[in-house]
């Protein structure tokens, strides 16, 4: 699989330093371009970057980073995940990623989703009982938009468009875009319908749950006549010298986070043996480089997937081992997995 697409996520998680202080949120943003440089320079292949309002997580637009990443790196693509269209507005959207698009050559993509964390909601002024159409009517917007032609469109959501024209566009004609799915059979078939690439969002479990969303995917674009788009899959994990030392590092940083995400959900605290059973049978991407490469070989083979993003922050991790962490994945991680799916 000469054309699969290996990237790294990141929520902008608030790291610690070296004597266990957290850093600030600037801090946290710098951190960010830091590594994304260290993977740009190790053959990364991608970086994405979520959104969050939230004060575990620094980063809450993060196009901006990445305009910042865009002026500091060569050759890595430079992406969201996610973009909460629901509750921002379609064309500012596209405007911010064309810019960075045009500052970094033509490497931007936006990952688009609903948001699984609510609080930009209430946040922006949106209601939370228009989830549902706040995404569809936005989305079937933004598709309009990524035709880089004069735009006529009416929706209940905002505005109406007569004829507008939105500017910058991009030099190749098309910003890379993409749906983000948690796992909605009516999720897969939207994105199918408006001819978007796909990408899974797998946060526990077997990946192997996902197969037949895979498979509705490709059916409903044959069904449609749309374009059938790549299809990627995102999941955490975290790699360091060993085994032994990358379950240390991530198992505390990782139970907090969990669980005060768990908290505001309803999901009971997270036991050590729970984690240790998600690292070996589930989607934890947890130890040493040949792990974590065997791991992501054999999900990607068994989705047929052509893109795994990692998500290697969580909680408060040391510096030093996230910059360890995006070193070991650039030159270890991906070209063990590339010689493990070779044809």
């Amino acid at each position: 699989m000469s054309d699969l697409v290996l990237g790294l996520d990141t929520f902008g998680d608030v790291p610690v330093d070296d004597t266990g202080a957290p850093l600030t949120h600037a801090g946290a943003i710098r951190q960010i371009v830091d590594e994304a440089v260290l993977a740009d320079d190790v053959g990364v292949d991608v970086l994405a970057i979520g959104e969050h309002h939230r004060p575990e997580w620094a980063v809450s637009t993060p196009e901006t980073v990445l305009a910042g990443i865009a002026t500091r790196t060569r050759r890595i693509r430079l992406s969201s995940g996610v973009t909460v269209l629901s509750s921002d507005d379609p064309v500012r959207v596209f405007q911010r990623f064309a810019t960075v698009d045009a500052l970094s050559g033509g490497r931007a993509e936006v990952i688009l989703g609903r948001g699984s964390s609510t609080e930009s909601f209430p946040l922006f002024g949106y209601d939370l009982g228009d989830y549902d159409v706040l995404f569809e009517e936005k989305l079937d917007l933004f598709v309009r938009l990524l035709k880089e032609e004069p735009v006529t469109w009416k929706g209940t959501v905002r505005a109406p468009l007569d004829h507008a024209e939105v500017f910058p566009r991009t030099e190749s004609g098309r910003l890379t875009t993409w749906v983000g799915v948690g796992g909605s059979p009516q999720s897969v078939i939207r994105t199918a319908r408006h001819g978007l690439s796909l990408m899974l969002a797998i946060i526990g479990g077997s990946s192997e749950r996902f197969v037949p969303y895979v498979d509705l995917y490709h059916r409903a674009t044959a069904e449609f006549g749309t374009p059938a788009r790549p299809v990627g899959m995102h999941s955490p994990g975290f790699v360091a010298d060993t085994d032994e030392e990358a379950r240390e590092i991530y198992w505390q940083p990782y139970r907090q986070i969990r669980d005060r995400i768990g908290a505001l959900r309803g999901w009971p605290p997270l036991r050590r043996v729970e984690y240790e059973t998600e690292i070996a049978h589930g989607s934890l991407y947890v130890g040493s480089p040949e792990t974590v490469a065997r791991k992501i070989a054999a999900a990607v083979r068994g989705l047929g997937v052509g893109r795994f993003d990692l998500l290697y922050t969580a909680g408060a991790l040391p510096v030093s081992a996230r910059l360890r962490a995006v070193e070991l994945y650039g030159t270890k991680v991906v070209p063990l997995v590339r010689d493990m799916l070779a044809d």
